[in-house]
């Protein structure tokens, strides 16, 4: 056991008498993991939200099943190689394996909590990583296979990235990047792994036409997802302070802020195509912004981050538009939400990090982005997002194509599941009493190929006045009848 003692002023003194701890600071990391926690349910439930009724469950089962395999993992090893005090510049070693003396030394990320604090904290980040990233397979995916790729991927692609990132020996850390809680490790790296499930997998049954062309079954989830996705970002970001102090509350004012601005420009562009207030636009507008705010947070202040907001919305909004071009079936516009998003941050970042608001904690240093005249950061920022997109992609293709010829362990659930709803087929449970499949059932001749529905984000085609004038005629119709 640890023998620990506490000051006078009720700060605790770790076992060699030298570190002491403020437990003010550990308390805020403790609800900063819990607030972290209630996001991967947020994930499942905004995921579900925007699907299908017969697909609906199974999004949150595996955002349940995705804590409890990555909680597994990352006592195991997945601590250990992301975070080990003798890594390589690319990888840890298993010096912590199943976090053997993980206790009351300082942390690898901050001197100002034990090592058992900051490693709670930190499985948050890798938990919800690859659930962000296994929202790709929606619809058209086995679901026990999942759980070996979880596994998989959180070591393979997680936790290389967090160790180049995060770990002070890592390559990018001793370059210089900035990533206060995540561009790269959690949506660069996510986003872009389900670009490469999305190639894997192929098109769902029906793409581009008709029986694809529905809108999400409760948008009520959509915004019960983003209320516990925003609400746990205070903790995303605030808490990668790893202290409660000044830095943090400023990194809780620009993700609030950031997700306001990116909400508010989704809807607006989202506005000019159909004029209707669309919350689901509002909703995916919002998590980009808090995507692209993740990096900067602890380093750029308050008027920055409505710019983040903005680009962030602007950016990804088209970004959706990607999956059209290059006739991809990313269901949820994870990619464009995600990887595109945390590019966008990571370069924003680079220009706008500033010293002053990085030594809020009175013990960050840094040199600042191009606001501080330090040109060179663009070109570290650039470097680290290029390599975490690369390195995704190519180790998730490679995953998958391993698994793929690998008994048991293939993906691709057959046509029936897919007709059936992955729910029924894969669980036996549902999320609703009906399911209704009878448009399912249709020949495939009697498709009517175009539509281009069933997706997070449709085609951007503007409609034109006499449909809006047929659609306030059907209204006032409707009206009257009732």
């Amino acid at each position: 056991m640890v023998n620990i003692t506490y000051d006078a002023s009720g700060d605790l003194i770790s076992s060699n008498g030298v570190n002491v701890y403020n437990m003010g600071d550990i308390a805020w990391t403790l609800a900063s993991t819990a607030l972290v926690w209630i996001m991967i349910p947020g994930v499942g439930f905004f995921y579900s939200g925007l699907l299908r009724r017969k697909n609906a469950l199974n999004m949150i089962y595996l955002s349940m099943m995705t804590v409890a395999m990555v909680s597994f993992q990352w006592f195991f090893w997945g601590y250990s190689l992301a975070f080990s005090d003798t890594a390589s510049p690319f990888i840890g070693d298993l010096k912590y394996f199943g976090l053997r003396n993980v206790l009351d030394q300082p942390s690898v990320g901050s001197a100002k909590v034990p090592a058992l604090v900051f490693c709670v904290f930190q499985l948050m980040f890798a938990a919800i990583t690859p659930m962000i990233a296994i929202g790709a397979v929606a619809e058209r995916s086995r679901l026990g296979p999942l759980l070996a790729f979880v596994f998989a991927w959180s070591t393979l692609v997680y936790d290389p990235i967090a160790c180049w990132t995060w770990n002070t020996k890592g390559w990018s850390y001793v370059l210089g990047g900035l990533d206060f809680a995540g561009g790269t490790p959690v949506h660069i790296s996510s986003g872009t792994a389900a670009l490469a499930i999305s190639l894997y997998l192929g098109k769902r049954r029906g793409y581009g036409t008709e029986r694809l062309a529905y809108k999400p079954h409760n948008t009520t989830y959509v915004i019960l997802g983003t209320v516990f996705l925003w609400f746990g970002w205070f903790g995303f970001n605030g808490g990668s302070a790893l202290s409660a102090n000044l830095r943090a509350t400023q990194a809780c004012i620009v993700t609030n802020l950031a997700a306001s601005v990116g909400g508010l420009t989704w809807m607006f562009w989202d506005y000019r195509l159909e004029r209707k207030w669309s919350v689901v636009g509002f909703c995916s507008g919002a998590i980009s912004g808090l995507v692209a705010i993740t990096p900067g947070s602890g380093y750029v202040g308050s008027p920055a981050a409505v710019l983040f907001g903005f680009l962030a919305g602007t950016v990804c909004n088209f970004a959706t538009q990607l999956k059209f071009i290059f006739k991809f079936d990313d269901t949820l516009d994870i990619f464009a939400s995600h990887a595109i998003g945390g590019i966008v941050g990571n370069i924003l970042t680079g220009l706008f990090a500033q010293a002053s608001v990085a030594g809020a904690d009175g013990i960050t240093s840094i040199l600042g982005g191009w606001l501080d005249h330090n040109y060179r950061q663009l070109g570290i920022q650039l470097a680290d997002s290029v390599s975490g997109l690369a390195y995704s992609f190519v180790m998730t293709t490679i995953i998958l194509w391993i698994m793929h010829f690998i008994p048991g362990l293939r993906l691709r659930c057959d046509e029936e599941t897919e007709i059936l709803g992955v729910d029924d087929a894969e669980m036996g449970e549902f999320a609703y009493d009906y399911v209704g499949i009878e448009s399912e059932l249709m020949p495939r001749s009697e498709y009517n190929i175009g539509a281009s529905a069933g997706n997070r984000e449709p085609r951007h085609t503007a409609a034109t006045t006499s449909q809006i004038s047929e659609q306030e005629k059907d209204a006032k119709q409707l009206a009257g009848e009732a």
